[in-house]
C-alpha cells in the first residue's frame, strides 16, 4: 500500500479534509442564512402570491439569475477585493467562504422558491381565512409544509459547495482541493489527485445520504 501511495502524507490530507469541512460548514451555514429569507421573499412577492409586487420581484430575479449564470471561477477571482475587505484575506478557509456564500445563495434561494410554490394554496387559503398573521403564516404553514423540499435543496447546495470548495483550490483556498491541484496536478503526483478526488466522492456520498433520509422522515406518508 505505501508502495502505491509513496507521495501522500497523510497529516497534510486530514489538515486538507478538514478545511474543507470547515469551508462546507461555514459557507452552508451562511446560505441558508441569507437563501431562506430571500428565497421566501422571492414567492411572497412573485406573481399570484400573497404580496405580489412585480418590480420588486423583477429585481430580485434580476439580481438572482446574474449572480447564478456568473462561473465560479471567475467570482471567486472578482471577489478578491470584497473577500479581503471583509476577512482581511483572501486565502485559506476564511478568504474562501465569502465568494462560497455569494455563489451558493442565488442558488438556494431559488430551491426554495420553488419548493413554497409546491405547497398546496388552500393550506395558504385556510390559514389566512383564520385570521393568521404574515409571519404566522410563513412560520406555521408555509415552511412546515415545504420543509422536505427545503432539506433536498439544502442537500443539493452541500453537495454544490463541496465542488466549489474544490475551484477554491485554485486561487489558494485550502482544502482537499488546493491539495489536489498544488500536487496532484502541477507536480503531477497521481496518488494524491486519487485520494482527494476518492475522499471528496466519500463526501458527497454522505451529504445525499443524510439529506435523503431527512427528507423521507420529514416527508409525509
Amino acid at each position: 500500500m505505501s508502495e502505491l501511495f509513496t507521495n501522500i502524507d497523510w497529516y497534510d490530507i486530514w489538515i486538507a479534509t478538514l478545511d474543507t469541512l470547515l469551508m462546507l460548514g461555514g459557507s452552508l451555514f451562511f446560505t441558508v442564512l441569507f437563501g431562506l429569507p430571500l428565497g421566501i421573499l422571492l414567492f411572497l412577492t412573485g406573481p399570484r402570491q400573497m404580496f405580489q409586487r412585480n418590480g420588486l420581484y423583477a429585481v430580485l430575479s434580476l439580481v438572482v439569475n446574474a449572480l447564478r449564470s456568473l462561473p465560479f471561477i471567475i467570482l471567486l477571482i472578482v471577489m478578491i477585493p470584497v473577500t479581503k475587505l471583509i476577512t482581511g484575506t483572501s486565502l485559506g478557509v476564511a478568504g474562501a467562504i465569502p465568494p462560497l456564500v455569494v455563489g451558493a445563495t442565488p442558488f438556494f434561494a431559488r430551491l426554495v422558491e420553488t419548493a413554497l410554490r409546491e405547497v398546496d394554496r388552500g393550506i395558504i387559503e385556510a390559514t389566512q381565512s383564520m385570521g393568521a398573521s404574515t409571519r404566522q403564516i410563513i412560520t406555521r404553514a408555509l415552511l412546515p409544509e415545504a420543509r422536505p423540499g427545503i432539506i433536498a435543496a439544502v442537500t443539493v447546495i452541500a453537495i454544490t459547495l463541496v465542488s466549489y470548495t474544490a475551484m477554491a483550490g485554485v486561487v489558494g483556498g485550502g482544502g482537499l482541493g488546493d491539495l489536489a491541484i498544488r500536487y496532484g496536478y502541477q507536480r503531477f503526483q497521481t496518488d494524491v489527485m486519487i485520494v482527494t478526488v476518492v475522499l471528496l466522492l466519500i463526501l458527497v456520498q454522505i451529504l445525499q445520504s443524510v439529506g435523503d433520509r431527512l427528507v423521507v422522515h420529514y416527508s409525509r406518508k
